[in-house]
């Protein structure tokens, strides 16, 4: 068997993740103390009780995401004595993931990532005024038509791009409301299923992004990164990297830059990754990889059981 870790996205939060790990927990309690002390908040207590609104805000989420993911991969090392990087062939996240898995990796250490992320929440919310930019999921469809929808619903210079490539039939555009709201309009024309509008606040992996692109590039700049212990699959390269400073880079690059989620499922398909296991709170990656591969078997692991019972088969 070879294994990929990976890392969910924003979306995959819920009020109450990571609690139950806490306290069964100590290796979970201290990561979740330890990003409270390096944001100089109580994140934990917000992950915990809410509320919702509050959670879901982009520069909570991302580090109370990063938080979970890093707390499964604690657990995993130090109470079940089980490496990541004895037992991973890769690791990828989505978004923000990316992060995660560089931590998991060892490029950044946990204090700077969470800083990082509250940065680039920051960053990301105020590149665009709220309402200006959205995004919606193009369904039933090819990256190719989305494509192709994108660049019709980009004229009067509006922006239009395919920011998340998930999946064969699942495709997220990114850009202007303007265009958004054409391409919901125009989807069925395209061939697609369905066109929803999703409930975000800005238009992420755009070129809008580009102000929080400029805020990122100095802020990692400032944060010391180590050579990966595992090799990272990197979200615009969709392909493996083993080197700190290409990582950085690409972390640059990927809040203007596509996600290539579906790419990344084939390239550890073609690299022979057999088991994908996805760490932290719910159960997206993994119902993507099984919706993309049908031979590539993949679980979510973020609860106490769910830890013990990867720890048993590892």
């Amino acid at each position: 068997m070879k294994y990929a870790f990976v890392f969910p996205g924003q979306g995959s939060q819920f009020v109450g993740m990571g609690k139950e790990l806490a306290e069964n927990f100590k290796s979970a309690k201290e990561v979740f103390q330890e990003v409270n002390d390096a944001l100089s908040q109580d994140l934990f207590k917000i992950m915990c009780e809410g509320p919702e609104s509050e959670l879901t805000l982009t520069v909570n989420a991302q580090p109370a995401l990063m938080a979970h993911s890093m707390a499964v991969v604690r657990v995993l090392e130090n109470e079940f004595g089980i490496k990541l990087k004895d037992k991973a062939a890769f690791v990828a996240g989505h978004s923000l993931g990316e992060y995660s898995a560089a931590c998991a990796a060892g490029v950044f250490s946990l204090s700077d990532t969470a800083r990082l992320l509250r940065t680039r929440g920051e960053a990301m919310q105020k590149a665009v005024p709220v309402g200006v930019g959205g995004m919606a999921a193009v369904l039933g469809v090819s990256f190719q038509d989305v494509e192709a929808l994108a660049e019709a619903c980009a004229e009067g210079g509006n922006v239009c791009v395919a920011a998340n490539d998930n999946a064969d039939g699942q495709v997220v555009l990114s850009g202007h409301m303007e265009a958004i709201n054409r391409a919901v309009e125009l989807a069925p024309e395209f061939g697609a299923k369905r066109c929803i509008k999703l409930p975000v606040s800005a238009p992420f992996h755009s070129p809008l992004m580009e102000p929080a692109a400029v805020v990122m590039a100095e802020a990692l700049g400032k944060v010391k990164a180590h050579k990966p212990q595992i090799p990272l699959i990197s979200n615009v390269l969709a392909e493996a990297v083993d080197d700190e400073k290409e990582i950085v880079q690409n972390l640059i690059k990927q809040v203007t830059g596509s996600v290539r989620w579906r790419e990344t499922v084939l390239y550890m398909k073609e690299q022979g990754v057999t088991d994908v296991v996805e760490l932290g709170a719910g159960k997206v990656l993994s119902g993507i990889v099984k919706r993309s591969d049908k031979e590539m078997k993949a679980i979510s692991v973020g609860s106490a059981a769910e830890i013990e019972t990867l720890a048993s088969s590892l």
